[in-house]
């Protein structure tokens, strides 16, 4: 094949895009996430080739110019669309928790990301790859700084017989400055045992570990489950 301008700039276009997904990606991978560098890299770069199908549409279709006519943008509207679908692939939802929407937002970015690599605008490809990463590293600091109230998800069990009654444990709980939503009530006759599901809103950070240390202490404790609602 001939090195030409054209095919200098495609191999340019997908590099760039490659590159672009990859830096988003390693942010994904370092905090553990499961669509992390090599997927981002890949969506990126996919969604880069398919644009160059459109942009450089003149290398193969062979009918006259004046006769045909494509529309860029649709091969784009297809590529999100079909991004959707694997984003939603790693948003997780387990009881009350939900999972993943983050790292299925930077999937939906970095394919817009290798949209305009494969469209050749370098210029606003690279400032949409520091914002992303500025919104994924930076802002996640802020956040971690800022005011909020955090929810949690809690399930606790006693025996029947135990003298932790609902008064008492809504005390309990209230010590470490919760406030409680959805109490729930369950029996299991089998097992004679009493069951307790609610939610949880806190604006301290170490409340739900002060409230298992705690937990943990009391023998007519079974066992709880206390998992945090958010992303």
């Amino acid at each position: 094949m001939p090195v030409t301008t054209d095919n200098l700039e495609m191999c340019f276009r997908l590099v760039a895009a490659m590159l672009a997904g990859a830096l988003i990606g390693y942010e994904r991978s370092y905090h553990g996430r499961p669509a992390g560098f090599r997927t981002h890299a890949l969506v990126c770069t996919a969604s880069s080739l398919l644009m160059l199908v459109t942009v450089f549409e003149a290398h193969w279709v062979r009918s006259d110019i004046d006769m045909v006519r494509l529309d860029p943008t649709r091969m784009a509207q297809g590529i999100m669309t079909g991004i959707g679908f694997l984003g939603a692939g790693v948003i997780v939802k387990e009881g009350l928790s939900v999972r993943g929407l983050t790292t299925a937002a930077s999937i939906w970015i970095t394919a817009a990301i290798g949209i305009l690599a494969g469209i050749g605008f370098y210029f606003p490809l690279a400032v949409s790859v520091l914002l992303t990463l500025g919104l994924l590293s930076l802002f996640r600091w802020i956040e971690s700084h800022m005011p909020s109230q955090n929810y949690y998800h809690f399930e606790v069990r006693f025996e029947r017989s135990s003298d932790m009654t609902e008064l008492t444990l809504r005390h309990l709980i209230e010590t470490f400055d919760f406030s409680i939503a959805n109490f729930s009530y369950r029996l299991d006759s089998d097992k004679q045992l009493r069951r307790h599901s609610m939610i949880l809103r806190t604006t301290d950070n170490n409340s739900a570990s002060k409230l298992a240390e705690t937990l943990q202490a009391n023998d007519a404790v079974i066992d709880y489950r206390i998992s945090p609602t958010g992303d």
